[in-house]
């Protein structure tokens, strides 16, 4: 099995090869792929050296999979050459999400539409699965109306210059901005850029992708997203309409049996989902789940998760995972 990673000394890249390594997905070769500067340059992985090639050197090695996770523009115009070449392409970009020919999947939810003639497949945005995780097991049981989602983003999602820039302002140092403010002791209200209708590409996202992942076009999302100066994960504040009502302990027991969701919710020990507490793990925690007293049939829950993890690199894995376990690739 070789498997190649695009982008693989970039923040959710090192991510993807560790996860691949901590679930020992079967790589008998690793390509790591990544810009010209970095060719040659060697990366660990299990023990072994593997040198950084470019994206032509590795379309030409024929990996059975190749993890994307560099940049729209690139994965448009190589996604493709993969896929021509026979590889199945896992894309962490933006760029085939909305594409009706290509399927976006979150395993628990929708790997089974799946087949062996998926060459490039869609990784959905980090704020969109940690939600949609939680949504699709009530959905089906409640029927979702409407949405409501306000998110408290974590600064990893940017980058390293990102990062860096917190870091930098939490020293007192001046240095390479990846924000157009400080974000240090701030909150800044816009991921990513404006649209013509006053929300963010990040907003929009996650109201086409949660349609699309939960294969229902009659659910309304509205989204406002924020980055705020931490770095262990995205955190959401999400509000659910259902068309059914609903028991509150009912839904904790479902979410409890979901895979990939662990329920932290108890009031008299302070136990509630926190990205502190959420760096570094796979699960999608839940909490602070409770009736909205306001109006009839709506349920708020708190949920957080690592962005770099279940929110791409691990997400991604558990795609490959799926194709090699139902013999797709």
């Amino acid at each position: 099995m070789k498997v190649a990673v695009v982008g693989a000394t970039g923040m959710v890249g090192e991510v993807m090869l560790k996860v691949l390594a901590e679930r020992n997905f079967p790589v008998t070769e690793l390509i790591p792929v990544a810009s010209e500067k970095s060719v040659g340059r060697e990366i660990e992985f299990k023990g072994n050296k593997y040198k950084v090639v470019s994206l032509e050197t590795a379309v030409s090695m024929k990996p059975q999979i190749a993890l994307f996770s560099a940049g729209g523009d690139t994965s448009k115009e190589w996604a493709p050459k993969f896929a021509e070449a026979g590889t199945t392409v896992i894309d962490n970009s933006s760029a085939w999400r909305m594409d009706p020919t290509k399927k976006l999947v979150v395993p628990e939810i929708n790997a089974g539409e799946l087949s062996k003639d998926d060459k490039i497949i869609a990784n959905p945005n980090c704020s969109t699965i940690q939600m949609v995780l939680a949504l699709a097991p009530l959905h089906k049981k409640y029927n979702i109306k409407r949405v409501v989602v306000s998110t408290y983003q974590s600064v990893t999602g940017t980058g390293v210059k990102a990062v860096k820039q917190l870091e930098n302002e939490y020293a007192g140092i001046q240095g390479e901005m990846a924000y157009k403010y400080p974000i240090h002791r701030n909150a800044i209200p816009q991921i990513d850029v404006f649209e013509d209708n006053g929300y963010t590409k990040e907003e929009m996202k996650m109201t086409r992708e949660t349609k699309k992942i939960l294969g229902d076009d009659s659910i309304n999302v509205t989204a406002t997203t924020v980055r705020i100066p931490t770095v262990g994960g995205h955190s959401e504040s999400v509000n659910v309409e259902f068309t059914n009502d609903f028991d509150v302990n009912e839904v904790r027991t479902i979410l409890h049996n979901t895979s990939g969701i662990t329920i932290q919710d108890n009031l008299d020990t302070f136990t509630y989902p926190m990205p502190l507490y959420a760096e570094g793990k796979d699960d999608v925690f839940v909490g602070r789940i409770r009736r909205d007293e306001s109006q009839p049939n709506t349920l708020n829950m708190w949920i957080v998760a690592d962005n770099l993890r279940k929110g791409a690199a691990t997400n991604a894995v558990q795609i490959a995972e799926y194709l090699v376990a139902n013999g797709l690739v």
